[in-house]
């Protein structure tokens, strides 16, 4: 089959990488609005029979770029499209993933039958929320990790006596996965969090004394939680607090927090696209990754080899 990228305009930096790496032209593609704000979608290239691959994470604008996708995977369907292959590296609308009080929505399931029902035939994602979303989609999900990506970015930085801290109980497994990579010891924050966005520090399980720690987390939304945690670490006696995560949201003002805290630097890839400077933030690129596991899927190929 015909190898077709199409980009959505969510993250085109991204995809233009992934063109690069890929050796594939982008295929052109028509998306703009209606003047009432409706989506109008129009795929230029002939598509009939080929292997496209929807290159557009849905971060913010959210509902924008869900709607976008789902448009774009309508037009390739009826475009006699062989296969659809969604690439999200960034699964929006993942944090409402069960139900954990009464009345209210399961959004990520929500999301999935959404994509399911456009006609999409696969989904390539990073780093979901919760690992329980890919049993969501009746279709195949092949679930990537930027650890990879992150870990070659700390070893390289060689810090001396380094920690990995999980700031919460749920990503300890992400966090021993990471440790144990970097041959680094693990320590563990116990929060809890009053309202949505808001943490408050209990206690920190392990010893950051003098140590240089890294908070690992999935993502950084408005950082309230992550300069805490920061913070709880440095006055336990860490000498230096890094912050390492797939998915920068940088909601509200996150990088002003960020700025202005204790951390040293926060790493994160560009799953989701940034404007604006900040010294503290590294972005590092997925596109090798995406583009590795890309071709290995057209290829029927196994690409287990890529979930570290």
């Amino acid at each position: 089959m015909k190898l077709k990228l199409i980009a959505g305009s969510a993250n085109p930096i991204l995809a233009q990488e992934i063109s690069k790496k890929l050796g594939v032209e982008l295929s052109a593609a028509k998306i703009g609005h209606f003047s009432d704000g409706e989506i109008q979608v129009k795929i230029i290239d002939n598509v009939r029979g080929a292997d496209c691959y929807i290159l557009q994470p849905t971060c913010s604008p959210v509902n924008e770029n869900i709607m976008e996708l789902l448009i774009v995977a309508d037009a390739l369907k009826r475009a006699s499209a062989k296969r659809i292959t969604a690439v999200m590296p960034y699964y929006g609308y993942a944090r409402q993933d069960r139900k954990a009080e009464p009345r209210v929505p399961i959004t990520s399931k929500l999301i999935a039958n959404l994509i399911t029902a456009s006609g999409i035939n696969r989904i390539l994602t990073m780093d979901l929320h919760a690992g329980q979303i890919q049993g969501f989609f009746d279709i195949p999900v092949d679930h990537l990790y930027g650890t990879p990506v992150l870990l070659k970015y700390f070893e390289e930085l060689k810090l001396n006596n380094p920690i990995v801290v999980s700031p919460d109980a749920g990503g300890v497994e992400r966090a021993r996965a990471f440790a144990k990579h970097l041959n680094a010891d693990l320590a563990i924050v116990d929060k809890r969090r009053p309202r949505p966005n808001e943490a408050a520090i209990m206690n920190i399980i392990g010893d950051v004394n003098g140590r240089n720690a890294i908070i690992l987390d999935d993502m950084v939304d408005t950082a309230g939680t992550l300069t805490k945690v920061a913070e709880a670490i440095k006055n336990a006696g860490a000498i230096t607090v890094y912050a390492a995560s797939s998915h920068g949201v940088l909601s509200g003002e996150a990088l002003e927090k960020i700025k202005n805290s204790c951390l040293q630097e926060v790493v994160i890839t560009d799953s989701i696209p940034h404007s604006g400077e900040n010294k503290k933030i590294k972005v590092l690129s997925i596109a090798s990754l995406l583009a590795e596991a890309i071709m290995r899927i057209s290829n029927d190929e196994s690409i287990s080899a890529l979930f570290v």
